[in-house]
């Protein structure tokens, strides 16, 4: 099928592109949805800048659709991007979904209305082989935003390993933070990979750090060979 990507930049977003280049799709645009609030119930928002650069990084196109990311009107912004995919030949919609009913169900709500298939190929996956799947693909995954007992300031632009993942499980153990972030507990920025024509180098970034959570903010990036 001719298909685009709901796509966000991070780690779950990245794999569905990472499913559908495997099932055999024909990957013909990434949808970008930049949210100007910074608490969007449906979009990520942290560092959606790079999405037109990691767009070159994969060689695929991007369409970028601003939305104000007000709670359920945001919804309206999608709803017209999914009929502007649907009018260039995309058939289908490829989403990061693992467990978050309310997204995934308000996404499919909108695929029956303007007639697109919308597949989530690792809704409810188990998180902790997720994650090490990812890591062993080769992904290289950057931790841009925490917010989570056990999850501090030194967890920011830190790329996921191993190491990162059994961390994880103890502070699962510990605190309840869910292992794949699905809680919200932290944001991610995919940075290279196995699908990756370009990787990412990082120039220019910041950390902002309130109280107990906070954002690496990239001001200035660009594409290197591989």
């Amino acid at each position: 099928m001719n298909v685009a990507i709901l796509f966000s930049g991070g780690k779950d977003s990245t794999m569905a592109v990472y499913a559908a280049l495997e099932a055999k799709e024909d990957v013909k645009y990434l949808l970008s949805m930049k949210s100007k609030n910074d608490e969007s119930y449906m979009f990520h928002v942290p560092n959606i800048h790079v999405t037109d650069l990691l767009s070159e990084a994969l060689d695929i196109p991007i369409m970028s659709v601003e939305t104000e990311g007000v709670k359920e009107e945001e919804l309206d912004d999608l709803k017209a991007a999914f009929l502007d995919l649907k009018d260039l030949g995309v058939e289908a919609i490829y989403t990061g979904a693992l467990y978050s009913v309310y997204q995934k169900s308000r996404i499919e709500k909108l695929g029956d209305e303007v007639g697109l298939k919308i597949i989530s190929p690792y809704w409810h996956v188990d998180e902790l082989e997720y994650m090490r799947k990812i890591v062993s693909l080769g992904f290289k995954i950057m931790i841009c935003g925490v917010a989570a007992w056990g999850l501090d300031e030194s967890w920011l632009g830190r790329i996921i390993d191993d190491d990162t993942i059994d961390e994880l499980v103890r502070l699962n153990e510990k605190y309840h933070v869910d292992i794949a972030f699905e809680g919200g507990e932290a944001e991610t920025l995919a940075i290279d990979g196995p699908i990756f024509k370009k990787r990412i180098e990082i120039l220019k970034y910041k950390k902002e750090w309130h109280l107990d959570s906070g954002v690496f903010v990239i001001e200035d990036a660009v594409l290197k060979e591989k």
